[in-house]
């Protein structure tokens, strides 16, 4: 997140911040499921999981930088850049420590799902995954139609509501929390062997509330009444 931090100085585009930290955490939570803690070679929950954070990490960070490199500043960081005029570059440093902070706590959910000592791969490892699959290919139908409806030059100043976006305010933000739901399947084992597991829950919970009460939801709003309150 301090490479973040040049490159949006350099830049001027704040939006790369959300592309070092999908990719950063993609990075961490691989890192976290293959570290080899003894000599035991990597279980297939470990490769699993490591498959799944990756693939999600490659995604989103690739999507995010693509935008970045082809669009005006990500709304959320003009206006906190407006917000801090002339200390807007050591706050934005700070702020992106707490980005830090807070992927390494997102790292401990996939981190006790990884290692849950449960033999093979379970049913509850098939529905994990095809929970975090569904929210994978969600996210991106969604982000793939938001892309598309703003690139009509018929749809300035309107809000999207098509597709995906009929059904909820917020679509790409829903997936995302759905995939983090899948964490505490793959870690919470039934048979009470693997207590750690239930720490995965803190994942979905705080992802939850990151988006809902921190830099998802409220930013994006806010920008919306302004720059298209009649829609």
């Amino acid at each position: 997140m301090a490479t973040a931090w040049l490159v949006q100085r350099r830049t001027g585009q704040g939006g790369w911040a959300d592309a070092f930290w999908s990719l950063g955490l993609g990075s961490a939570g691989v890192f976290v499921a293959l570290f080899p803690i003894d000599d035991t070679a990597p279980s297939a929950r470990q490769i699993l999981a490591a498959c799944l954070i990756g693939a999600w990490g490659l995604r989103l960070g690739l999507h995010i930088a693509r935008r970045a490199r082809s669009a005006e500043e990500d709304p959320r960081y003009a206006r906190l850049r407006q917000d801090w005029g002339p200390h807007f570059q050591s706050r934005m440093f700070g702020f992106l420590m707490l980005q830090a902070g807070a992927a390494a706590f997102l790292a401990l959910s996939i981190l006790v799902a990884a290692r849950n000592p449960a033999p093979g791969l379970t049913l509850q490892d098939i529905i994990a995954t095809m929970m975090f699959m569904a929210a994978l290919f969600g996210e991106g139908i969604a982000d793939r139609q938001l892309s598309r409806f703003k690139t009509e030059p018929a749809n300035r100043g309107k809000v999207c509501d098509t597709g995906l976006w009929a059904w909820s305010r917020h679509p790409n933000y829903f997936f995302e929390w759905l995939g983090w739901c899948a964490w505490p399947i793959f870690a919470i084992n039934l048979n009470g062997d693997w207590a750690w597991g239930w720490l995965a829950l803190s994942g979905p919970a705080y992802i939850y509330w990151l988006l809902t009460s921190v830099s998802g939801v409220p930013l994006l709003e806010a920008h919306m009444r302004r720059s298209r309150p009649e829609a």
